[in-house]
Order: C-alpha cells, then sequence, then structure tokens
C-alpha cells in the first residue's frame, strides 16, 4: 500500500520525490526512509544543546494546538537567540541522551507537537549541514541511506 507524502512527514516540497515512503531531494547525497520514524525512539529530538528555531507563525500554531495563550506560552517556552526563536530544551531523564526539545515525551518516544512541530523539524535530515557530509547523521537517524555522488 503506498503511503500519501503528508501523512508520513510534512517536509515534501516540489523539490523532493517521494516514492511509497522514500524521500530524496536534490542536492543530498542520501534517501531517507520516512517510515523508520517509528521506530528510532526521536533521535532527531534529544543529544547536545542547540536551537530549535521556529518562527512567530509556528508558535501562534503550537500555542493554539495546546490551548496556551499565546504570550503564557512564549514566557514558558520559548527564548529569544539574537534576531531569532527557538523553542527552550530540556534535560532528559535518561542522562545518557542529553538534552531533548521540550516537547519530546520521553515514555512515548515521540514529539508531543508533532502535527504542529517546527519547519526545522519537519525538515529533518534535510538540513544544509548534511548536504557535503555525513557528520553525526547515521547515529541521529536511522531512516538514511547514504549513495555515492553521481
Amino acid at each position: 500500500m503506498q503511503i500519501k507524502a503528508d501523512k508520513i512527514c510534512n517536509n515534501i516540497d516540489s523539490k523532493q520525490i517521494m516514492q511509497n515512503h522514500i524521500i530524496q531531494q536534490k542536492g543530498f547525497h542520501f534517501t531517507f526512509n520516512a517510515a523508520k520514524c517509528s521506530e528510532c525512539g526521536g533521535k532527531c529530538c534529544y543529544g547536545e544543546s542547540g536551537y530549535i528555531f521556529t518562527s512567530i507563525a509556528e508558535i501562534e500554531q503550537i500555542s493554539a494546538f495546546l490551548h496556551i495563550p499565546f504570550e503564557d506560552f512564549c514566557l514558558r517556552y520559548i527564548r529569544k537567540v539574537g534576531t531569532r526563536f527557538s523553542l527552550i530544551e530540556k534535560e532528559c531523564n535518561d542522562k545518557a541522551k542529553g538534552i531533548s526539545c521540550v516537547f519530546f515525551d520521553e515514555e512515548r518516544l515521540q514529539c508531543g507537537i508533532y502535527a504542529v512541530r517546527p519547519k526545522q523539524c519537519r525538515t529533518f535530515p534535510f538540513w544544509n549541514m548534511y548536504k557535503n557530509g555525513k557528520g553525526d547523521l547515521p547515529q541521529r537517524c536511522i531512516g538514511v541511506t547514504f549513495h555515492k555522488e553521481v
């Protein structure tokens, strides 16, 4: 059975090719099997501290999704980074995992705001930092298969 792209993940655009649940994006030397997301335990949501950038529109969507007034949501879950905004992080209960997004549910091993997650999360693993090399991607994402440059 072929699964529609919007049912798998929301990071598909016109520059990507999706066949079943295998995604390839121009300029990247790997494919991504989005079906693996349900198996990995959220490795893209925890690890080293960093930023989970989000836009005002995304903050509005997340706060509405959680039924929290926008201003209260911002005070509780957003930090300003220069001229940008980021979701805050939390220390994982399992210290070996390090730091996670505040909305990562460690018991269920999934995103608590998946339906309205920020663009940064929707576009993983197709981040510019992974265009020219593997980096830590093989450890962070079991759905990625690297191919030789053409």
